[in-house]
């Protein structure tokens, strides 16, 4: 006969539970997948953005993408190529912000990686030191992106996350 020790629940066991509670009490807004303020917004994944409090929007207003500094990768593009082209996005919103992690790294972090586990990985860190700059640099991906019909409202910004505000950054400094 064996024993075995119960099993200690997981963080992710504690989102399988809450989302059970959510789904208790969810009903079908009846939407489709199409933005209704034709707008998609690209950010930073730090835990400290709550980006539809800080932006004043509601279930269904737009497409979220989100990565380690939101920055615009090949992913990024792809993604904003497909919210335009399929489901009619027009605008886009950059959104950066302030204490950042990728300002702490360096491309070495893709070394480390190589000499830990034996295998490059394919992805840039894509890490930075000006948020502004890096910024700036996004917007220009975007603007240029053959893939994007939709470039002439794309503005970026840095989320102050001591205060909660936004900062536009012009693209021509």
């Amino acid at each position: 006969m064996s024993t075995s020790a119960p099993r200690t629940a997981t963080v992710t066991d504690r989102l399988v539970e809450a989302n059970r509670a959510y789904a208790a009490r969810f009903t079908d807004p009846g939407m489709g997948a199409r933005p209704v303020l034709r707008v998609a917004v690209v950010a930073c994944m730090d835990a400290r953005l709550d980006l539809h409090a800080a932006l004043g929007l509601e279930l269904g207003d737009c497409h979220t993408i989100r990565n380690a500094g939101g920055v615009v990768t090949d992913d990024t593009i792809r993604s904003l190529t497909i919210s335009q082209r399929a489901l009619g996005t027009r605008s886009v919103a950059l959104i950066h912000h302030t204490g950042c992690g990728l300002q702490t790294l360096t491309e070495d972090f893709r070394h480390e990686l190589e000499l830990e586990v034996g295998q490059r990985p394919a992805w840039a860190v894509e890490a930075f030191r000006d948020v502004d700059q890096d910024v700036r640099q996004s917007m220009q991906r975007v603007r240029t992106s053959p893939f994007l019909p939709h470039t002439d409202d794309v503005r970026g910004f840095v989320f102050d996350v001591t205060t909660g505000l936004l900062r536009e950054i012009d693209s021509n400094s």
